[in-house]
């Protein structure tokens, strides 16, 4: 069976994301603008993008990179929920597999297919592989056993916790902290996440000869809180430090510091470059 075969077409995905894109529009009419919106927007933008997927889903579940007390792992984890990006089951067993066979036909978004493939087609379509519930069980079995994490992966529940945020933006700040705090918030979130997949394969320099397409992409690195420095990642996925030269700002990796000065944060895994 050739690889095109194993793909069918997720109208759900694809509806649920266009009419977010749509409704994110309704952040620049002039009604809805407010300085209050402005700064809910990037507060909730650092929130599920920084601690949410990228300490939470990925660092902390998908790579076991630190440890942190079972309360504080719970709420990095409903942060990531927060940004709608399947829940934490499926996430972290995608990325195993995207690791496990970056670049190739065993990439759930496989860069070799294309920038636009990488970074949002792969989404638009379901592969009787990498969307199989057997197979996620097994690729992420440590995350599945949990009954919390296996509650929040239904889709229903990650579409219905963000609309109980939303209702709650909505009873404090009116329909500008909605359109700005949900609907802007969650595509530049997505984009910001998806540029991993897609520019961090295709723009920058790489450290580590890692055989695959994977980059150190500083303006990735920039919009994706740490995440853009891929081509360190791959060579070093336990690593909780992405950014590994001087110049190379990994923005999350601060807050694990912060964390494990205040040590709360333990077992924090790091990698540097040899000399």
């Amino acid at each position: 069976m050739q690889d095109n075969e194993k793909y069918s077409l997720n109208l759900f995905s694809l509806t649920f994301l266009v009419l977010i894109h749509i409704l994110a529009i309704g952040a620049f009419l002039p009604e809805n603008f407010s300085w209050g919106a402005v700064w809910l927007f990037f507060f909730l933008y650092w929130l599920t993008a920084s601690v949410g997927i990228c300490l939470g889903f990925h660092r902390l579940l998908t790579h076991r990179s630190l440890v942190l007390p079972r309360y504080l792992e719970r709420l990095v984890v409903l942060c990531g929920v927060l940004a709608c990006e399947n829940g934490p089951v499926k996430w972290v067993a995608q990325h195993r597999m995207h690791h496990k066979g970056s670049d190739t036909i065993k990439d759930p978004h496989n860069a070799g297919k294309g920038f636009w493939w990488a970074h949002f087609g792969w989404m638009c379509y379901r592969h009787e592989e990498f969307d199989h519930s057997e197979v996620i069980e097994k690729s992420a079995a440590d995350i599945y056993e949990d009954a919390f994490f296996r509650a929040l992966d239904h889709p229903m529940v990650v579409i219905g916790i963000q609309a109980l945020l939303g209702e709650i933006l909505l009873s404090i700040g009116g329909w500008p902290w909605v359109f700005w705090g949900i609907f802007l918030r969650l595509v530049v979130v997505w984009h910001a996440t998806w540029l991993v997949n897609s520019a961090a394969h295709y723009f920058g320099y790489q450290n580590f000869d890692t055989g695959d397409l994977s980059t150190n992409c500083w303006w990735v690195g920039l919009l994706a809180w740490g995440e853009g420095w891929h081509n360190n990642h791959h060579a070093l996925p336990r690593s909780a430090r992405h950014g590994l030269r001087w110049f190379e700002i990994d923005m999350t990796w601060w807050l694990i510091c912060i964390l494990k000065k205040w040590r709360i944060a333990t077992r924090v895994h790091t990698a540097r470059l040899a000399s």
